[in-house]
Order: structure tokens, then sequence, then C-alpha cells
């Protein structure tokens, strides 16, 4: 099988590398892959930063999985969805370089990282699902309201509106955007200042800060379980 997702450690910093196809799917190999990263990262003790290859971080769920029953598309949002708990409740800052389009799940990534760079371009990014067909999960919903502005809550989750990077910035997808030029250099500064940190004060804050959204999404993810059965 294939390796889908590339980690390397390099100055107590963890790169994560989706590398599955041009648009990056999010199948349950990725999820799995992910998570062994993930793991791996904790043993290092060191900041993560996920990314994509140029021009895309992730299109979201692989559609093959999501298009072949509504039990196997559930399983794979749950996967999902335990996924982005973890990155938000995860012992070190996790970084995201979102290197193009983020769409979808590709998107909800960057709702569950500490700190979100993008780079400039003519990239779309945002939650497309009732675009789609898709009735957005419970635990998406809850993840957009606590991390979205609330002023683009209702028109990235009910109304599907795709934003640049810039704007991504304001909606609250992103915290920074940079140049292409300059993006690897950024990514790596940031990355390098995150590893500055008291990590234990960093995690103990982190877990008080999001305890509520944390809470709200355990009940989410237990209520899709339920609406799949």
């Amino acid at each position: 099988m294939t390796q889908v997702v590339d980690y390397k450690n390099h100055q107590q910093v963890s790169t994560i590398t989706l590398q599955n196809g041009k648009v990056n799917a999010i199948s349950h190999q990725v999820i799995d892959e992910l998570n062994q990263a993930l793991d791996q990262a904790e043993k290092d003790k060191a900041v993560v930063v996920i990314t994509g290859q140029p021009g895309m971080l992730s299109a979201g769920y692989d559609l093959k999985v999501m298009n072949e029953s509504m039990g196997l598309a559930m399983q794979l949002v749950e996967k999902g969805s335990r996924l982005t708990r973890r990155m938000l409740a995860f012992p070190y800052p996790v970084i995201i370089a979102c290197s193009g389009h983020a769409v979808a799940k590709g998107a909800f990534l960057l709702l569950a990282a500490d700190y979100r760079i993008g780079v400039q371009g003519k990239f779309k990014i945002g939650l497309n699902e009732v675009a789609i067909g898709m009735t957005m999960h419970n635990a998406g919903i809850e993840l957009a309201r606590g991390r979205l502005a609330p002023v683009f809550f209702n028109r990235s989750v009910l109304l599907a509106e795709m934003v640049s990077p810039d704007d991504a910035v304001t909606a609250g997808f992103l915290d920074k955007v940079v140049d292409e030029s300059v993006f690897t250099q950024t990514v790596s500064g940031i990355a390098q200042m995150m590893t500055k940190l008291d990590m234990k004060a960093h995690h103990q804050t982190k877990l008080k800060a999001r305890a509520e959204l944390l809470n709200i999404l355990d009940q989410a993810i237990e209520q899709d379980i339920g609406s799949s059965l």
C-alpha cells in the first residue's frame, strides 16, 4: 500500500505532509496515517506542521467512500471528527501550512489547528457541503460555530460560501497569509518560535480554553453516530 502521509522531524518540529493524489482526498488510510504521525510527534515532543502539496491542502473526504453508502460515509465522518477533536486538544502546538485550496474536510482541518498560515493566490477555502448535496454533520457545525467569526458562520455553514485566502483570515479559517516566495520560510519561523513555549503550560491552557468546545464536540460526535445507526 502506498504511503499517503509523510512524516519528518527536525529541530523539534514534525512536518506531516498529505500526499494522496491531486486533491489530497481524506480517506480512512489518510486519517489512520495522520493519527500515526501525531502519535510519533507526541513521542518526539514536537511542534506539528500539517501541510499538503503546492496548491492543495485538501479538497475534503474521499468521494468514492462518501458516495458508496450512508453507513460507510458516516464511518469516515466519525473518524474525521475524532481526528479534529484530537487536534484541538493536542499536547503540542499544531500549525497548518495551507498550501492552496482547503475545502470541506480540508477547511475543517484548518478549524482544528492552533495557527493557520495560508499562501496568496486564487485559492478557495470553505465548507461546500450543502452545495454538493450533503447535510452537514453535528460535529462539523459545532466546530465551525466554535472557531469561525460569528458573521461568517451562516455564510460558511448554511450558504457554502467559498472565500479567498485573505478573506479566510477575516472568516477565521486562517491566521496569516503570505506570498508564496516566503511561505516556507514563514512557516518554519513560526514553528521554531512555538518550540520556545512551555509545553505543559501550553497544553493545560489549551484544555482550559477549549473545555466547552471539546465537551460540545464529544456530544455532537455521539449524536452523529446515533443518527447513522
